[in-house]
């Protein structure tokens, strides 16, 4: 099924050849693995300075053994001299008209002068060097990144949706190692890259995409597409590849929904419909919508946590617990902390409760 062109999930970056997408043996989309790095000007800058620091030592020691030296022109070698035989001797240029005619300036010139050369050829064919040995040393963090991947997230959308699930996910304690970011525009996976996240520039409703952020490995899937039949496609290729995953998805239009969880989704939030319950709230009690913003807001204030029932637990009652129980997910029901059903607790039940602070369990 061919998308809209004008998906703003599907659609490439008009600024961005097609080219740079791909991987160069053009098997599939590029992934992109956060690193720190100077900038192009102080890269250039860094490299200047190393030239001009090789260019003065090597000056230094022409001019301190100047007298082991012949200048064809008037038999004498000055400063300015010094400068102009260490310009052409790390240029490789060697004229000839300058040369050292004594031992020590010969010696000189092997055990100093000449390393200094190679150093001097190594930081002009540095831009060269880096990018041969930045393709290998990439290729490795890829294999490696490839191979040490397990039970990861996968984020599709970096928009303002997929941005703030992965900043709530984060908040709990996930790793940013184990974040994947999936993205058609180029600037986003930049900016998930400046976060510290591993990112894949391309079309999600593509398995060879999705198969590059490693989702077959995922444990969860967040689906945060800024069009609903954008969010079916990737929901229905993301099931397809991964049976086991938990895949939670946002749709616009809550009409979408049952559609989305027909496509495999195993919950389906309606941003539309939630942000204006939000509204209507603050609008009726703005305390109670502050405390409702607060409780999805992990790790600021109060949240809401799923645990296991401890085994002081099993047997009491929903009310009895230390905690302030919501719900309780029991199976694959959820039952409502009033729900006769609820209580007594048993040991494989799960608590939704509310607390002051998050805390791994």
């Amino acid at each position: 099924m061919k998308l809209p062109a004008h998906d703003a999930a599907a659609r490439q970056d008009p600024a961005q050849p097609p080219a740079a997408h791909h991987d160069p043996e053009n098997t599939g989309y590029r992934v992109q693995l956060p690193r720190q790095t100077l900038g192009p000007l102080r890269q250039v800058i860094r490299r200047l300075l190393l030239a001009l620091l090789v260019m003065v030592a090597t000056v230094l020691i022409v001019y301190a053994d100047r007298g082991g030296y012949h200048d064809n022109a008037d038999g004498e070698v000055d400063f300015l001299d010094a400068v102009y035989y260490s310009t052409v001797t790390l240029s490789t240029t060697g004229y000839g008209d300058i040369v050292p005619y004594s031992d020590g300036a010969r010696l000189s010139n092997v055990l100093l002068v000449t390393p200094l050369r190679v150093l001097f050829l190594i930081i002009l064919v540095g831009t060269t060097l880096e990018v041969l040995t930045e393709r290998t040393r990439e290729q490795w963090r890829l294999t490696r990144w490839r191979s040490a991947l397990r039970d990861h997230t996968v984020v599709v959308g970096f928009g303002t949706k997929g941005r703030s699930a992965v900043q709530t996910i984060c908040a709990t304690g996930l790793s940013k190692e184990r974040v994947v970011v999936v993205d058609p525009s180029p600037k986003a996976i930049e900016s998930a890259i400046g976060h510290g996240f591993a990112g894949v520039v391309g079309d999600a409703t593509r398995s060879d995409v999705l198969l590059r952020a490693e989702i077959e490995k995922a444990r969860q899937i967040i689906i945060a597409t800024q069009r609903d039949d954008t969010a079916v496609l990737v929901t229905l290729t993301a099931r397809q590849l991964n049976r086991a995953a938990n895949i939670v998805a946002a749709v616009r239009e809550e009409e979408n929904a049952p559609l989305l969880r027909q496509s495999g989704a195993d919950s389906v939030i309606t941003s539309a419909s939630a942000a204006g319950r939000l509204l209507g709230l603050s609008v009726l009690s703005p305390s109670a919508g502050t405390v409702m913003e607060d409780l999805i807001q992990q790790g600021s204030g109060l949240d809401i946590v799923e645990r296991p029932v401890v085994k002081a637990e099993v047997g009491k009652s929903v009310r009895d617990t230390d905690d302030l129980v919501v719900s309780v997910l029991r199976g694959h029901r959820l039952l409502g902390y009033d729900d006769p059903e609820a209580s007594p607790l048993k040991a494989t039940d799960r608590l939704i409760t509310i607390c002051l602070l998050y805390t791994s369990l």
